[in-house]
């Protein structure tokens, strides 16, 4: 059985060495690919997959992995094994990926490791602006602190300068601050940083505070875009290379004539509900300006189109950060200094956690998550669906937030959430659906039934769980998928028997398990226990059973 990946990609390459292959060869892909997430390089595979097998030179795994060492700078330590496939010998060195430097060969090649537009990989060169970029995505480096070469404070903007302490009162942020003379605010927001005894503004001083026509002068990359488009009808288009603190003024007047509002009744008042949640979309832009990377020359860019709101960003995700993590990993960014900014003048979440307020954003309103699914290694895509708010859901919540005087924990939200569909699940099947680890899943779960929120059934390895109906009829409306299934519950023959007579009088198990939102093993036994007890017949075995109701 084949061991060896059958094509390439990011983390596997291959390379041929039926004509012995030259050490720079070898040593540039060794480069390229710790430089970017490490891997496996196979050597004795063609580009094709075809295994032709190991030079004899190069079956000497202790000397290949001397050969690298020696060529790489700082020195790379490989691992390297022999391997049989297929009647030929491979060798197989697994390339760690590095985190404290980037690389080097020993001739000054400084390569990496990349995805094509079309998905395939390629070695290309780091020129030299990329290296703080690349230093920046594994977190030695802060590039919004460093100074902007050409920038002089009479470069910053008076007028941004009041926007930015009325923004630190009505925002609440660090009082302190306020207390602050210009020059020592400067220095404690690290706007500015001493060079030969004179302070000169770093790149979060200009981008706070800096003159629009010097942030385009000086700062090319700090361009943003806003844009909405109804079916193909372009309605806004706009492009900014403004100051962040106005920049996101615009944006937010912006969005709220894009922003429709649907008002329902909560007690003796009148709650708005908007489209997008303005609390998700601060956060979101504010991770935009604070994550992206300030060495690409791409904009930030915000849209609303019928399906919904994307906002997406120049650079990757950092280094430790992926789809699966967000939500658990700690915080950390690519421009500390700018992020810290906007969490000391309340503009931010203060403990790093904006991603928990960008799918509360969501969460609250019963709507479906928030995506970062089209993120790549070039940006970040944060997209919010457009979609219906869930109401008895909503006011679920808020029942339960007055109840407890604060707000609920993102993981409630998020287990919430997972089981707002209707649909019963284990442990395991919320872990995987939250990315929370299972025993925390469990201990939350728990709670949620201390509280009436969530509700148990089966024993031992079959529990599973649900919303509690109860909680949603407190509130004062059961949704419909809720309400069958509370009354589903003891009476599955009467269910099955309407189900039944919507498909010709048959019935698979495939319609039982969407119909009562149980598990396949779940609806395996009821239809089991049926049958034995001769209420159902079955019609035809085999993957595709079918049943009848015995009259």
């Amino acid at each position: 059985m084949r061991t060896i990946p059958l094509k390439e990609n990011l983390n596997v390459e291959f390379k041929s060495d039926k004509n012995l292959l030259p050490d720079g060869e070898l040593i540039d892909a060794v480069v390229g690919m710790t430089n970017a997430k490490g891997g496996t390089l196979f050597l004795g595979v063609e580009d094709d997959g075809k295994i032709t097998g190991v030079h004899p030179k190069h079956a000497d795994e202790t000397g290949v992995v001397a050969l690298i060492a020696n060529k790489t700078r700082p020195s790379i330590t490989v691992q390297a094994e022999l391997i049989r496939e297929e009647s030929h010998q491979v060798l197989r060195i697994q390339v760690p990926m590095s985190s404290k430097f980037v690389v080097a060969s020993s001739d000054g090649k400084v390569l990496q490791r990349r995805l094509k537009l079309n998905g395939t990989p390629e070695n290309s060169p780091i020129y030299p602006y990329e290296i703080n970029s690349r230093l920046s995505e594994l977190s030695l480096l802060d590039f919004s602190a460093q100074i902007l070469p050409g920038a002089e404070r009479s470069d910053f903007d008076s007028d941004e300068r009041v926007k930015l302490r009325k923004i630190i009162q009505t925002q609440k942020g660090d009082p302190a601050l306020l207390e602050l003379t210009d020059e020592e605010l400067d220095k404690a927001l690290r706007f500015v940083k001493e060079e030969n005894g004179e302070l000169k503004p770093t790149l979060t001083g200009m981008l706070i505070l800096g003159k629009e026509e010097k942030i385009g002068e000086l700062i090319p990359t700090a361009k943003s875009a806003f844009q909405v488009l109804e079916g193909t009808q372009v309605r806004v288009n706009e492009e900014f290379k403004k100051p962040l603190l106005t920049t996101f003024e615009i944006f937010e007047n912006y969005l709220k004539a894009w922003n429709p509002e649907l008002e329902i009744e909560d007690g003796l008042y009148r709650r708005p509900i908007p489209e997008f949640s303005m609390t998700a979309f601060r956060e979101g832009l504010i991770n935009a300006f604070c994550h992206r990377d300030y060495s690409v020359l791409q904009n930030v860019r915000l849209a609303i189109n019928d399906e919904g709101m994307t906002i997406s960003s120049p650079g990757g995700f950092i280094e430790g950060v992926n789809l699966n993590n967000l939500l658990t990993v700690e915080p950390n960014g690519r421009n500390q200094a700018l992020a810290d900014v906007f969490k000391r003048i309340g503009l931010a979440e203060k403990t790093g956690r904006g991603i928990d307020r960008i799918f509360e954003g969501s969460i609250l309103y019963g709507r479906p998550w928030p995506s970062y699914t089209e993120s790549t290694e070039r940006y970040v895509k944060l997209f919010i669906q457009r979609a219906k708010p869930d109401i008895p859901f909503i006011r679920m919540i808020s029942d339960e937030e007055k109840r407890l005087g604060h707000s609920l924990p993102i993981n409630f939200l998020l287990i919430l959430s997972a089981l707002q569909a209707g649909q019963r699940m284990d442990i395991e099947e919320i872990s995987d659906k939250t990315h929370i680890d299972p025993v925390r899943v469990k201990n939350n779960v728990l709670k949620l039934m201390e509280d009436d929120l969530v509700e148990e059934f089966g024993s031992g390895r079959n529990k599973v769980y649900r919303l509690d109906p109860k909680a949603y009829r407190e509130s004062g409306n059961i949704p419909r998928r809720t309400r069958q299934k509370y009354v589903f519950q003891g009476k599955d023959l009467d269910a099955i028997a309407r189900l039944a007579g919507e498909h010709q009088g048959f019935i698979s198990r495939e319609e039982v398990m969407n119909a009562l939102h149980i598990s396949k093993d779940q609806a395996y036994r009821l239809l089991r226990n049926l049958t034995q007890q001769t209420k159902l017949e079955i019609i035809k075995k085999g993957r595709s059973t079918r049943y009848k109701v015995v009259k």
